[in-house]
């Protein structure tokens, strides 16, 4: 059994993650900004570390024989973060880096990809053993995007957007796997098992919640959405994913958007 330290392991995925490698024996610390409850504690050792300034990295970092890196934060700071934490790793000689990506990070101008793909070459080019695995978007996050949507009588709709949602505890598992071995460099990519347009999702989130919404499609311009439209955030070839959304909906019958 290994040392892993799991950044970001307050997040979607990161807590997910974090019992995953508990689970399997492994001895795991969490770091993130966010507190940690009073029973992840007791379970597990956890770093109260932001990335963007480092401080108290040095002590989460020592002694792991692999991180994987969850952290994000769309608002920006990413490549910055991360090459923190390459300095601090490379100091400490951890043999194995694992960073979790996006599908789509090479072919969508979104400023986020960007940072994503940033981060991605800054791994490469460290010096460190990596592992990058890219994913499509995770179920909970197209149920944020509709949730927040559907606050209005009017649900704008992307038109000719599609997507290809992937199970988080999937994914998850998936990096466990991946943590525990050697490093592996650029791995195959993970794609939930269906692509569905972003009308048939915004359907199905509203009728899961007993819900009704008119949905209007929206063309948006610019070179992003023309390659979300081109299907550069799809993986079809690569839908290894079991869990589609309608069962992640079923699962989570009141996380549908309220009234």
């Amino acid at each position: 059994m290994a040392t892993i330290l799991v950044t970001g392991g307050t997040g979607t995925l990161g807590r997910v993650l974090v019992d995953r490698l508990l689970g399997d024996g492994h001895d795991v610390r969490s770091l993130s900004r966010r507190p940690h409850t009073g029973r992840e504690q007791r379970r597990l050792r956890v770093y109260a570390v932001d990335l963007r300034d480092g401080v108290g990295l040095d002590e989460a970092v020592a002694g792991a024989e692999v991180i994987v890196h969850c952290a994000t934060a769309p608002s920006g700071g990413d490549t910055e973060a991360a090459g923190r934490l390459i300095e601090v790793a490379k100091e400490a000689g951890v043999p194995h880096l694992v960073y979790i990506s996006i599908v789509g990070v090479d072919r969508v101008p979104l400023p986020y990809y960007r940072a994503k793909l940033a981060v991605e070459r800054l791994i490469e080019d460290s010096g460190l053993g990596w592992t990058v695995l890219r994913t499509t978007q995770f179920h909970d996050l197209v149920l944020q995007l509709v949730k927040a949507g559907a606050r209005s009588p009017v649900l704008p709709v992307p038109a000719g957007v599609r997507v290809q949602p992937v199970e988080v505890r999937e994914v998850a598992d998936r990096l466990a796997e991946l943590a525990a071995g050697a490093p592996a460099g650029r791995v195959t990519d993970l794609g939930g098992p269906q692509v569905l347009t972003a009308r048939d999702l915004a359907r199905a989130t509203l009728e899961a919640g007993g819900r009704r919404r008119l949905l209007m499609p929206l063309w948006l311009p610019g070179r992003a959405l023309a390659a979300l439209r081109r299907g550069g955030n799809l993986v079809p070839e690569h839908a290894d994913g079991d869990r589609t959304y309608a069962e992640f909906l079923a699962e989570r019958a009141g996380g549908a958007p309220g009234r």
